[in-house]
């Protein structure tokens, strides 16, 4: 049962071939199995039999959504009543939320039954998920290898089988990255389409959550119910939100891609590129034509990304001083030693380096220098997106340059860790929806085992319809998504 899809999970509750209890015990069942993984933090067995106990009875009265009864799990980073939200960090391991995040909210209320809540790294700060307090995420096609993050749990969850489908969320890549190394589809939306509200908040103006699934067809199942307005969200907007699965089956005749020349030079892996070039002849079938096209300003993405979320995250995270929730060291002196300590103890290096790097560039003097700076480029970055797409109806590029890398292989080495993000941060400054697809398997190394590739379509603003119904036609006419884990059939 945990490799169909959702519709077909769905026509089984509603025929009576399985019950959502039966079905969330397979899925509890397949957590405890493959828990060295450690994609969960908390596992949520009582409350997720109850849940499909009422999903059950919710389908039997025939009130039910496509999602009633589904087993599914939340990244940690989402609030939710009653239950540890951590954002895999110390300084919030003892928080028990007090209320839902709207994401959480919104599925609950469609009937979807919560597994958990999945690792990542600490308040969304990493590219390998590495960075949790509760330890490393292992990939399941190779355990010595990293899932990507932040979102790491959530992507080796659905591919490993232990959620049919999760949440994520994405502040510079980390829906689209964990999804490219574990070989799942992952969507970030436009920046406003997916509620904010009850996310903890890592950088504001770049942070939005998304579906993460094993196709484009699952995953606009799931995007239907996440997104929306939310006037608890003031950075929510108001648009319409249309029927994501309408036009999934849609012909690509006439589609008219763009290739950046900037995202297939020096650092992309050949093996990465030969995927990738398989994948445009797939789409050149399906009537697609392919132009290239130049993006000046891509070049100065990861540099303009790195001193605007840091600013961001200094500012968020100063809300964590031990005084009103979360951690609080020992005994403290007085007030400066309970937050010094506080903070000390509790944050982990990347955390720590972040938010040392946002207030240098938010101090008195450096500000016009850095941060200033730094806006100005992502205005020139969105200008670049915008030329581009009135020439070309989606983007395609890579999603990282090399396949997923060994666990403690690039810990010593931020900056080499920061440039794993070098071809999704840019879509995040520009506020555009972008996924990841696989599309093929590849080993940057003779003698490593193949590792899943993804590749990344970015549409303009609102265009999620089109991104899923692009995906989906190739998911169609080739099976790299269907492919499971050895070890985990």
């Amino acid at each position: 049962m945990y490799n169909k899809t959702i519709k077909e999970l769905a026509q089984g509750l509603r025929s009576g071939e399985y019950s959502s209890v039966e079905l969330t015990r397979h899925f509890l069942a397949r957590i405890k199995q493959y828990q060295h993984l450690n994609a969960y933090i908390t596992v949520t067995e009582e409350r997720a039999v109850r849940a499909a106990e009422a999903a059950d009875a919710r389908i039997a009265d025939g009130d039910a959504t496509l999602l009633t009864g589904i087993p599914i799990a939340q990244k940690d980073i989402f609030c939710t009543l009653g239950v540890k939200t951590s954002c895999g960090s110390k300084m919030l391991d003892n928080f028990i939320a007090p209320y839902n995040a709207t994401v959480v909210e919104k599925l609950d209320q469609a009937g979807a039954v919560m597994l958990g809540k999945l690792n990542m790294d600490e308040f969304a700060m990493g590219s390998s998920n590495e960075n949790s307090y509760y330890g490393a995420v292992k990939n399941p096609w190779n355990t010595d290898a990293v899932p990507g993050g932040s979102s790491g749990g959530s992507a080796v969850a659905v591919a490993a089988g232990l959620a049919v489908c999760a949440t994520g969320t994405d502040t510079g890549g980390s829906i689209r990255q964990p999804a490219a190394f574990c070989g799942i589809t992952g969507l970030k939306p436009t920046y406003g389409r997916v509620s904010r509200y009850g996310m903890i908040a890592y950088a504001s103006s770049l942070d939005q959550g998304g579906p993460m699934a094993r196709s484009a067809e699952d995953a606009a199942v799931l995007l239907q119910v996440m997104a929306g307005f939310d006037d608890k969200d003031s950075t929510s907007v108001e648009y319409p939100v249309p029927d994501y699965s309408a036009e999934l089956n849609k012909p690509l005749a006439g589609l008219k891609i763009g290739l950046p020349t900037e995202f297939f030079g020096d650092g992309l892996s050949a093996n990465i590129a030969a995927d990738l070039d398989n994948a445009r002849n797939e789409y050149r079938r399906l009537g697609a034509e392919i132009i290239e096209l130049s993006m000046p300003t891509l070049k100065l993405a990861i540099p303009a990304y790195y001193v605007i979320a840091s600013a961001e995250c200094s500012s968020n995270l100063s809300r964590f001083d031990g005084v009103r929730y979360g951690y609080r060291c020992a005994n403290p002196a007085d007030l400066t030693d309970l937050y010094i300590r506080s903070r000390g103890e509790a944050f982990g290096k990347e955390v720590k380096r972040r938010i040392l790097m946002g207030t240098y560039a938010l101090s008195a003097g450096y500000y016009d220098a850095y941060y200033l700076k730094a806006q100005k480029i992502r205005r020139l970055i969105s200008d670049d997106f915008k030329s581009a797409l009135s020439k070309v109806d989606v983007i395609m590029s890579p999603v990282t340059p090399t396949n997923a890398f060994g666990i403690g292989e690039k810990t010593a080495d931020p900056i080499q860790m920061y440039l794993e993000d070098l071809y999704t941060i840019a879509i995040n400054l520009a506020g555009l929806p972008a996924m990841s697809i696989p599309a093929g398997f590849s080993a940057d190394k003779n003698g490593s085992p193949a590792m899943p590739v993804g590749l990344q379509i970015i549409g303009n603003y609102f265009a999620e319809a089109r991104l899923l119904n692009i995906a989906h036609q190739y998911q169609q006419i080739t099976d790299w998504h269907t492919r499971i884990p050895d070890g985990f059939e």
